[in-house]
């Protein structure tokens, strides 16, 4: 249509208006739906007098209409509908926020979504690239075989991670349960009844502190993968990666001013190396007290007696997290603080296992499953003991699990990816809070 052109072709839309100038016997609006914005011209002599005098006098900005018109372009050249019928189908009784543009202020968004979905485009936008990065996440699970399963959110056991658990009572059976913190036991026992590849998308709970990397309610990515091992896991977690990034726009990633690489591969490195880059301490060079020495000495708070493992694991929290900007697979972590996670052959002092950090923040953890009943029962028990001396976030001792690898678990490969820390890094949101519909917030009274 060329400028002042109309077609016959009658055009029926629904939305809501989100701008509106009235005047005498002709009016503007603009229309907004999901994804895009329509201007409207309202005209006595198109609409009639009686639905015309019906609009001005009960129509207002924020309230949702359906339109009937004709297509045309204005003098400046702007498609827009004029309105041959208007219909109301449901009133604002509040106003839209600075008069619809934009709601600004934190709090109000994150506590009433539902206007800050309809102020801020952007958050819509947000919104719809975390369901294409799940969306992706399923198809490349699901072309490699894998099924999804649900696992339950409510049992009389927490485990699957270390972090303290929300506790509530089962009235009609008599006990405490707990929201879970990590689907990981209940997982595996499936893979030892013979499915194969399961994986599972879901909520998890953990009962600890709120900020802009944490939320007590989240969503994690778990998959299990019989006959696989940490290295196949760590392929397969930079396919999705790349899958979520192209999903959703680039591999080639803006967050928060800092440009990120997300093209594979990405950067292996043990723990013990990165320690050492950063710090000097050498974990192969040191005993306990050593160890804890060298850690005073870099202003850490030692209790006297926390083994050199224990040690690495904080200088590496301390003095590493942060430099990882940039993909990094961070290999063999202590078998300490890995309770799940199978030995290495060659040095038993370690696992199988990754992490990947991305902006200095864990996206994903895994490892090559730990299979041995045994070994699995001597390492609950000293998770036991460090739960007796205080430590609310040691693993529990899970009877049933070990019974279900007395049954014979396969050679296994699992991983866990935050799906909320990952679509902040893929959408550019500073918070936690920013990718999550309703996030944990302090009730207002």
């Amino acid at each position: 249509l060329e400028p002042d052109d109309r077609d016959d072709t009658c055009i029926v839309t629904a939305g809501r208006l989100m701008t509106l100038r009235k005047h005498g016997k002709a009016s503007f609006a603009n229309l907004a739906d999901e994804t895009s914005v329509m201007q409207l011209y309202f005209q006595v002599d198109a609409m009639g007098e009686g639905p015309y005098e019906f609009f001005k006098k009960w129509v207002d900005t924020g309230d949702m209409l359906g339109i009937e018109g004709h297509p045309f372009r204005t003098r400046r050249g702007e498609l827009s509908i004029l309105v041959t019928r208007c219909v109301l189908l449901a009133k604002a009784l509040r106003p839209l926020p600075e008069k619809w543009h934009g709601l600004k202020d934190t709090e109000t968004r994150y506590r009433q979504r539902y206007v800050d979905l309809i102020a801020n485009p952007d958050v819509r936008d947000t919104f719809r690239k975390r369901a294409r990065i799940i969306s992706a996440f399923r198809r490349v699970l699901e072309d490699q075989g894998s099924i999804e399963v649900e696992t339950p959110t409510l049992a009389t056991l927490a485990g699957g991670a270390n972090a303290r658990p929300f506790v509530t009572y089962h009235n009609a059976l008599g006990v405490n349960m707990f929201l879970r913190i990590a689907p990981e036991l209940y997982l595996k026992r499936l893979i030892v009844g013979m499915l194969g590849r399961v994986y599972e998308i879901g909520k998890n709970f953990r009962n600890e502190g709120i900020d802009i990397m944490h939320n007590p309610e989240f969503t994690s990515m778990e998959v299990y993968w019989a006959y696989a091992n940490y290295e196949d896991i760590m392929n397969l977690t930079e396919e999705l990666i790349v899958a979520a990034a192209d999903a959703v726009g680039s591999r080639d990633v803006i967050y928060q001013g800092t440009p990120i690489s997300l093209h594979p591969p990405f950067r292996r490195a043990t723990m013990a190396e990165l320690v050492m880059e950063s710090t000097g301490f050498d974990i192969h060079a040191v005993d306990d007290v050593s160890a804890r020495d060298f850690a005073k000495k870099k202003g850490l708070e030692v209790e006297g007696h926390e083994s050199r493992f224990i040690i690495l694991t904080e200088l590496f929290e301390t003095f590493v997290e942060e430099k990882l900007v940039q993909p990094t697979f961070v290999i063999g972590l202590p078998t300490e603080v890995s309770p799940l996670a199978k030995k290495n052959l060659e040095n038993p002092d370690f696992t199988n296992r990754f992490e990947l950090y991305i902006y200095g923040s864990e996206v994903a953890n895994a490892f090559s499953e730990l299979n041995d009943p045994l070994d699995q029962r001597e390492r609950f028990l000293d998770q036991m003991k460090k739960k007796e001396a205080g430590d609310e976030e040691a693993h529990a001792f899970d009877e049933d699990y070990i019974n279900a690898l007395e049954y014979g678990l396969p050679p296994t490969g699992g991983l866990g990816i935050g799906m909320d820390r990952l679509t902040m890094f893929l959408t550019d949101s500073r918070s936690i809070r920013d990718v999550i519909l309703f996030p944990t917030m302090r009730p207002r009274s």
